[in-house]
This record gives C-alpha cells, sequence and structure tokens, in this order.
C-alpha cells in the first residue's frame, strides 16, 4: 500500500498529520530533495507499506520532523511507529522494522 501525496494543495484542502501510523512506514520529505528521491526508489522497490508525506503540504508534518530531528527539517525523515529515523540509508530502515514492526515485512 503506498499512500502519494503529491501535487500542490491550498491551505483548506490540507491534510493533517495527527496520528501515529503503526500499520505504516511513514516517509516524510519535501519537493527537490536528492536524498529523498534516492530513499523513495529504495522504498518503492521494496513492496513495504508506505504512507509519503510532503512536509510542506501537510499541516504538522514539519513539525514532527523537527522533533525528530533536533528542531530541523531535515528529511527525508522515516517513523516506524513513534521511532524516527532521520536520513536513514534503506539498510538501517530495514533493521529498524525487523526489530520493531516485523509484520511490515509480510505487507
Amino acid at each position: 500500500m503506498v499512500v502519494r501525496h503529491t501535487g500542490p494543495a491550498r491551505a483548506s484542502t490540507r491534510s493533517t498529520v495527527d496520528v501515529v501510523a503503526t500499520d505504516v512506514i511513514e516517509f516524510y520529505w519535501r519537493p527537490g530533495c536528492p536524498f529523498c528521491m534516492m530513499l523513495e526508489a529504495d522504498l518503492d522497490a521494496s513492496n513495504l507499506p508506505v504512507r509519503k508525506v510532503n512536509i510542506w503540504e501537510e499541516t504538522g508534518a514539519a513539525d514532527r520532523v523537527k522533533a525528530a530531528a533536533n528542531g530541523n527539517e531535515t528529511v527525508p525523515t522515516v517513523f516506524v511507529g513513534d521511532r524516527g529515523l532521520v536520513n536513514p540509508s534503506m539498510a538501517e530502515l530495514l533493521d529498524v522494522v525487523r526489530s520493531e514492526a516485523p509484520a511490515l515485512l509480510d505487507s
């Protein structure tokens, strides 16, 4: 399952990040980020369930990233449940999924 949030959004139609997902990897990104594009390609090839969150379009997304990245808007930031990973490699992400959310590997 991949939920993509792409394209411009008006303030009145913005999504809100307010629930911690436990059944999907949350991938926080922003347009133009080459590191995001590299990790996104790896995630797309992995068949893991991913929810893609553009931090410039979804209310609360940038704040969630800042909380995980010591006040910085560093992307990509990925969440596996409550666990945030700032600019992880795919290997690091898979290690966390294996230890904290192995059911995601069966998706």
